[in-house]
């Protein structure tokens, strides 16, 4: 139980705070070294054209100023754009085009692009012979077309993209030969303003329903918002040749999502219809789900799916009526889908909780029932073969089944082919490798007639992961290894090149050698390499990299990755001071919990985001230490959260102070996220570290009643261990310094800016030492280059005042 002066703080920090006045007036930078690795050349991102035979190499440009963030922003339903292109606000684009033929390893630079263009959503045609991308504009986006052929981009087609709702905006035909786009409706108007004299207040009401919500953001506020909602978010359809020709199909609407049969017959249209909500973002909003022909003519007029506000909480909660709606890959023109039999709810107690569907053009007969799931279903792959791989799961256990069905022969019974804890990592057999339909779709890549399949994994072991490739026996259950990863090399396959497993690509490093695609030949046991990516910090190549493995006081086995600075030597050098980065995450059982899931091989990439920095200010840098919270049985991880947060970090300063390598009394604390969360809870209930960085937390749990990462009961389920949570209610136990940094403009679930602020007011109300840095124009993560500076120099200064110089004596 809570003390009275624990309720009593609750009761006056809900109240509004006055936060302590303090100004910036410009930016700050951190050391050369920091700025160097921040303004680092970055290694283009890479693409494969369908058939393997070519890679796209796009160029990633350094960080953006501050000033491309703080553009026009409209925040509607949950989805922030740009209301002046039309477009998603702030997207990550690259900035050139260049295309490498695999077989004569030749490049030649993709031409007639403007200067300095911003390039999203690339998309490969399914024949290779054509490249699709927008280019951003400053008052639009273009639809642009690369011949792969002649290396040649040009605009193709006059008009506005619309790309404000989530996914694509535009995708291939089977033939390639054109694409479906959602463009902005010609004329549409000027864009409607809100009226300065209010027309009546903002009414919401509910009379006896349970409709409880997770803590969204962005939401939409009032009637105005609405008609924004409508005037951004519609769009008409076109489909445009690759010769520029164009075809409106139906009439404007906003587009969900716009999917064509795999034999180019029926477009499955999916749109967001009224009513809407102010309690859950767009992808809540009522559906109306359709086929069209291709000329957009309606021929099925699928369903109509009402507003999802009363969706349970709990995990393994699912909307009403048909969901996960697709064609079936393999099959011409047949749509699948699932409804739940429990209404959607995991605490009604029932033999059978999802039904699997389907139904075929002509889409006149009843639908084909092909099977019943015990759990909710979690995906379905088809095959060419005469079969598809069902997959349902429950998250309360992590129990994961997959099933063999004859989608044909719906009497059969279906034949179980994996059942897994998805929390043992140590016996996962992988995920299937897929393949190009004769429909151009993704099918699963059998082997043997089809009685196997080829598997890819990270290959987890008590060693660290070995990434593989493996032959598995539908029939069986038994896998046959082909191929798998040796030290000291981590190497994952990346795409098959031939559909027997023979010849594939893979993505090859080690700890001090950057990573590189490569072809592996297993017949010839050939390794060609095909890139030549150099190191993105060679000044800091000598940082000494190394996997370690450790237990806590319970008997948990932990692990992390231990740095040190370039020529540090234990003899003469001795105990470094020690910052340890971490982000706790839930098990169901010990064993799991234990289990490794990374690799002593991978490459020491260095990177502004994480602790890294500190290796400039000469510490010992832990990363990815982990902090396991096992419940097992009827208890759930959280009810003993702080507690095994606590182990887990003594555990860590104690394996450093064994190896002699660190000094567990000059030691600090920081995660971003919920490892801010877990940052502040260690702060309030230990004494183990000197200072602690929190950036984008959420500290008080009242804030997100309706659950928050793995918890799946409500605050007035569980109200003392949301507060028992909640480091903002334990801020008096807070005594050694503490760095708040968060976004200004946050839109994550759960992580609203005020909760940095209030936490910092508690913090600073009662005497504690905190600073409080909010980032203009910044969400969750930080991306303008000014923003990831001055986090490097907030974070620089905070560990070198408090734990190095130890600038303040501590207080009990």
């Amino acid at each position: 139980m809570l003390s009275n002066k624990s309720i009593a703080l609750l009761v006056s920090f809900l109240l509004v705070f006055t936060i302590q006045s303090w100004s910036q007036d410009q930016y700050m930078e951190p050391s050369q070294e920091l700025i160097d690795l921040v303004d680092g050349a970055r290694n283009p991102s890479v693409s494969f054209s369908p058939d393997r035979s070519t890679m796209l190499l796009m160029d990633v440009p350094s960080f953006p100023s501050i000033a491309e963030f703080a553009q026009a922003e409209l925040r509607l339903a949950g989805i922030r754009i740009n209301p002046n292109t039309n477009g998603p606000s702030r997207p990550g684009y690259v900035t050139g085009l260049t295309l490498r033929d695999m077989q004569r390893n030749r490049d030649r630079e993709v031409r007639g692009l403007p200067d300095n263009p911003v390039i999203t959503n690339v998309t490969w045609s399914p024949d290779g012979e054509y490249i699709a991308f927008l280019l951003n504009q400053p008052d639009k986006l273009e639809l642009w077309l690369v011949n792969v052929s002649r290396a040649r981009a040009s605009k193709l087609v006059v008009g506005a993209v619309n790309n404000t709702y989530y996914g694509s905006p535009f995708s291939w035909t089977r033939d390639s030969r054109s694409l479906l786009v959602q463009f902005v409706p010609e004329g549409r108007g000027d864009v409607p303003q809100r009226s300065m004299v209010p027309t009546g207040p903002v009414i919401q009401e509910n009379i006896g329903e349970t409709r409880p919500a997770r803590t969204f953001q962005d939401l939409l506020q009032d009637s105005h918002d609405e008609t924004l909602f409508d005037y951004y978010f519609t769009s008409q359809l076109k489909e445009v040749t690759v010769r520029g020709r164009t075809k409106v199909l139906g009439e404007p609407a906003i587009f969900r999502s716009v999917s064509l049969s795999p034999d180019g017959n029926f477009i499955l249209v999916n749109k967001t219809e009224r009513p809407y909500s102010y309690q859950v973002p767009a992808f809540r909003f009522p559906q109306n789900i359709t086929v069209w022909n291709r000329d957009g003519e309606m021929v099925l007029d699928f369903a109509q799916l009402p507003l999802a506000d009363r969706v349970p909480i709990a995990f393994s909660a699912t909307t009403e009526g048909p969901r996960s709606i697709s064609w079936r890959n393999d099959a011409p023109a047949t749509i699948a889908w699932v409804e739940a039999l429990d209404g959607g709810d995991p605490s009604v107690d029932v033999p059978m909780r999802d039904r699997v569907l389907s139904l075929s053009a002509p889409f006149d007969g009843e639908p084909v029932h092909h099977m019943d799931l015990e759990y909710r279903l979690s995906g379905i792959q088809w095959s060419e073969d005469g079969f598809a791989l069902v997959s349902e799961f429950w998250r309360a256990d992590r129990h994961l089944r997959t099933w063999k069905i004859n989608p044909d022969s719906p009497q059969g019974e279906p034949q179980l082919v994996i059942d897994r804890s998805t929390e043992d990592r140590y016996n996962d057999p992988g995920s299937p490798e897929m393949r190009r339909s004769s429909f151009g779709t993704w099918v699963l890549n059998t082997v043997d007639d089809g009685s196997a399949l080829l598997m890819t994994g990270i290959g987890s072991t008590p060693e660290g992961n070995r990434p593989f490739l493996s032959r598995f026996d539908i029939e069986t259950g038994e896998s046959e290894e082909l191929w798998r990863s040796t030290s000291p090399y981590y190497e994952r396959v990346v795409s098959l090149l031939s559909d027997d497993g023979s010849r594939f690509i893979t993505r090859r490093e080690s700890v001090d050698i950057q990573p590189n695609f490569f072809i592996r030949d297993l017949g010839s046991d050939e390794l060609t390499q095909i890139t030549h990516f150099e190191h993105p910090t060679p000044d800091l190549k000598d940082v000494h990299k190394e996997f370690i493995q450790y237990e806590r006081e319970d008997g948990v086995r932990l692990s992390a990755t231990l740095y040190l600075p370039p020529g540090y030597d234990k003899e003469t050098d001795g105990k470094l001071p020690i910052l340890v980065w971490a982000y706790p995450r839930e098990f169901r059982s010990a064993d799991a919990a234990g289990q490794v899931a990374d690799s002593p091989y991978r490459f020491a990439n260095l990177s502004h985001w994480g602790p890294h920095f500190a290796l400039t200010l000469g510490f010992a840098v832990v990363e990815n230490a982990t902090m396991p919270v096992v419940g097992e049985g009827d208890k759930n991880p959280n009810d003993t959260f702080v507690e095994q947060l606590v182990m887990s970090a003594d555990a860590v300063l104690s394996e450093l102070e064994r190896r002699g390598v660190g000094d567990r009394n000059r030691a600090a604390i920081g995660g971003h996220s919920y490892g801010a969360f877990m940052t502040a809870n260690i702060l309030a209930h230990s004494r183990l570290f000197r200072a602690g960085i929190a950036r984008s937390g959420a500290f008080n749990r009242t804030l997100t009643p309706f659950g928050f990462q793995a918890e799946p009961r409500n605050f007035w389920d569980a109200s003392e261990i949301y507060l028992g949570m909640s480091p903002f209610m334990h801020a008096d136990g807070i005594k050694d310094p503490i760095l708040f940094i968060h976004g200004a403009e946050d839109n994550n679930s759960g992580t609203f800016p005020m909760q940095s602020e209030r936490m910092y007011a508690a913090v600073s109300g009662l005497g504690g030492n905190a600073r409080l840095v909010m980032l203009p124009e910044e969400s969750h993560g930080y991306r303008a280059r000014e923003s990831v500076l001055h986090m490097l120099w907030e974070q620089s200064e905070w560990l070198t005042r408090f734990v190095i110089n130890e600038e303040l004596a501590r207080t009990d």
